[in-house]
């Protein structure tokens, strides 16, 4: 018989031999290195293309279509891509001296689609089109010509393809391969279904055309960029170097003048729809009402505050509104209208409440039921079930790092709790409304995606999580943290401690953050083996913080940086470090500070601002003054610069660089960024060395926002020895 003595020593011994355990686990793992770094496994949902019976869906994964069939839950492989790319066989252009492509990273187009027979897919390789025959592996092409055939859409009837060739569109019927001519006015500066640079950036317009529901028809964006300035990107590469403009329209200049237009199927000429100025608007979305005879367009003005959803006659172009928002700060554009089956009701997404919610409203512009509320957000609308008048939504109900799936009835009652386990969850639901793809992880698990049924329940694993990582390398737990700031705000954190941590010992911190608008870092997701976990193998303490102005915790969260960047960020931020300090394991003469983009700023920002707060900093492809950023996304948050002239110098650090101390500073940068320029970059440093301000700075050859390819690892391992350098 045990005695209370006893069962105290067994208790003891019991800790003991588990803590014993755990560390010799840990020691057989070794620790982790850059060469280990990789981003979260990706999951499936966005990848996946249902066939329209939802019986089975399509996916392109290591360079082969497959198709995976719910019933026998097996994947076949169909063909591989290389076998479509060999058989276009396009002329070899490397050595033509082609201008830049300047595409914005946000267009998407669909690698394969569906016909309606679920037989065949509609297979773009290498600028060609193809027929692919899922059963047989066989296929037909449609085109092949030496232009790249771009953005190809299946028409709902499957009588056509639609796609972009140079800046015109075009439509080849599938049977005879007849091609027809749809636009022919397009040029370098007058894009036909083709979005500029800023609009896929700032508004997430991924394509700039529609079909029509009856397959007669083609709504399309013409964007007039000839007022948009150039910027003046050059390679250096070779030896004379290759100047390779970008339009650009920077904070106050023109923005491309963008009208909608709808252009018979047969070609013919374009009916414009009257949407007001096509100079001093914004058109955000577009969509076909059910009975292909309107559509509804979205259109924002200049600084985004007003909101006009207009309903528009394809036929004489005569346009109404519908409803109309307004915002004392700027309005968030939601994913596009979705129409019921009836032409009169559609689902509206919006703010006003202070969160993102979702509405019914009548074509009449009144107001039918609310779906959802509350104070947390909407995140997605999944899936519309009409049959049973319900509506599928993920959302931050159970908290604002998590997304969890959720259902309602259209009018708002009985909604309830799909998904299960605390963390995120993407889902993909198949056409029949029967199933979904969950792609699910959380900070301590990596994604596992499985297939659902509408009531959460599991009837097959698709992909099972990879757990190679955990069970071979020395991770480091991400600890998610919740702390007040002075006014009493609530906010979400993640915290990564060192190597070997010993309570009493002080540790060097690293911060990383990034701190902008429409972007949160801190969610209850697996984050992959990433740079945190090589800085806390190397001794530091990692933590990165969600301020104000962030994404997830609704609109009054996220205006409160209105008109003035950087300082509502910083207060928050300084609250976030005097938190990790006061855990007393943080060496408070020992942090650092990195970021890239807005984290960039944000650390350009702290060490003009707080001077001694972050005794290193590293600040990647930043913002430096934002008259140097897009047009659509400095001009919601600054207002023009005209208006808000002080607001745009007290928010740059180019205007503050005498103020910083004592910081270490690393500057890096993409010479040819096309997002943020280099020359923000450049025009920091000339205010650093103007003040007479010590700074380091490493230039990179790439076009893109982000480090990537062998250059990556070669800044990771700078950043990472600048830290070790000058915190230890």
């Amino acid at each position: 018989m045990f005695t209370k003595r006893t069962h105290i020593a067994c208790g003891l011994l019991l800790t003991a031999g588990s803590l014993w355990i755990a560390q010799l686990a840990a020691a057989q793992k070794r620790p982790v290195t850059l060469d280990d770094i990789a981003g979260p496994p990706a999951g499936v949902t966005d990848s996946i293309r249902w066939a329209p019976s939802g019986d089975k869906f399509a996916i392109i994964d290591n360079g082969k279509l497959s198709i995976y069939n719910l019933a026998t839950g097996r994947q076949r492989s169909v063909i591989a891509i290389q076998e479509l790319d060999e058989a276009a066989a396009k002329p070899d252009r490397s050595a033509v001296a082609d201008a830049a492509d300047w595409t914005n990273r946000r267009v998407s187009e669909k690698g394969a689609q569906w016909f309606a027979d679920g037989r065949h897919l509609l297979v773009a390789a290498s600028g060609d089109l193809f027929v692919v025959n899922a059963d047989k592996g066989s296929f037909d092409r449609l085109t092949h010509t030496p232009e790249q055939e771009r953005d190809p859409k299946l028409s709902p009837d499957n009588k056509f393809v639609s796609f972009r060739r140079g800046h015109d569109l075009y439509a080849i019927a599938v049977k005879t391969k007849a091609i027809t001519r749809l636009t022919n006015d397009g040029s370098e500066t007058l894009r036909n279904g083709e979005a500029d640079w800023v609009y896929p950036e700032e508004l997430f317009l991924n394509t700039a055309y529609w079909w029509s529901p009856d397959s007669q028809s083609l709504a399309y964006l013409q964007f007039d960029v000839s007022r948009e300035p150039v910027f003046p990107q050059v390679s250096l590469m070779d030896t004379h170097g290759v100047v390779e403009p970008e339009r650009y329209p920077k904070a106050g200049d023109p923005n491309a003048g963008v009208r909608l237009g709808v252009v018979p199927v047969t070609g013919g000429s374009t009916k414009w729809m009257e949407l007001g100025s096509p100079s001093d608007n914004l058109l955000a979305r577009v969509v076909w009402a059910p009975n292909s005879h309107e559509l509804l367009a979205e259109r924002l003005n200049r600084v985004q505050n007003k909101l006009d959803l207009m309903l528009a006659n394809a036929q004489t172009g005569a346009a109404k509104t519908v409803l109309h928002e307004e915002d004392k700060y700027w309005i968030n554009v939601q994913e596009q209208p979705h129409f019921l089956a009836s032409d009169e009701r559609f689902l509206w997404a919006s703010e006003r409440s202070g969160h993102r919610h979702f509405y019914i409203y009548g074509v009449d512009g009144k107001q039918r039921s609310q779906v959802t509320s509350g104070n947390w957000e909407v995140d997605k609308i999944a899936a519309i079930d009409e049959k049973n008048q319900r509506v599928f939504y993920t959302s931050t109900e159970a908290s604002p790092i998590e997304r969890q799936l959720y259902s309602a009835a259209l009018d708002g009652s009985g909604a309830h709790r799909i998904s299960e386990g605390a963390g995120t969850h993407s889902v993909s639901f198949s056409p029949d409304g029967e199933h979904y793809m969950d792609d699910f992880s959380n900070v301590g698990s990596p994604v596992r995606s499985t297939l659902r049924t509408t009531d959460g329940r599991e009837v097959a694993v698709y992909r099972e999580a990879d757990r190679t990582a955990i069970e071979t390398l020395d991770l480091h737990p991400v600890e998610s943290v919740t702390m007040n700031t002075a006014d009493g705000t609530k906010l979400y954190a993640h915290l990564i401690k060192p190597a070997g941590f010993e309570g009493g010992k002080k540790y060097p911190a690293v911060v990383l953050v990034y701190g902008g608008p429409d972007v949160q870092n801190v969610t209850d997701s697996w984050a992959g083996v990433n740079w945190a976990q090589v800085l806390a193998q190397k001794g530091f303490v990692v933590w990165q913080l969600d301020n104000r102005g962030s994404k997830g915790r609704g609109h009054a969260f996220e205006s409160t940086i209105w008109h003035n960047l950087g300082a509502q960020e910083l207060a928050d931020q300084k609250d976030g470090i005097g938190y990790l300090v006061s855990l007393g394991f943080v060496d408070p003469n020992r942090i650092g500070m990195e970021g890239w983009s807005y984290g960039g700023y944000m650390v350009l920002y702290t060490a003009t601002h707080a001077p001694g707060l972050v005794r290193v900093g590293i600040a990647g492809g930043s913002v430096s003054d934002w008259r140097n950023y897009d047009s659509i996304y400095t001009e919601r948050y600054m207002g023009l610069p005209e208006e808000n002239a002080e607001g745009y110098r007290k928010s740059s650090p180019v205007n503050a660089a005498a103020q910083m101390g004592d910081t270490k500073l690393l500057l890096l940068h993409n010479i040819e960024d096309d997002n943020v320029h280099f020359q923000n970059t450049v025009q920091m440093a000339g205010a650093l060395e103007n003040a007479g301000k010590q700074f380091f700075m490493v230039v990179y050859p790439g076009k893109q926002h982000g480090v990537a390819g062998p250059a990556r690892k070669q800044m990771l391992d700078e950043t990472t020895k600048f830290f070790e350098d000058n915190l230890k």
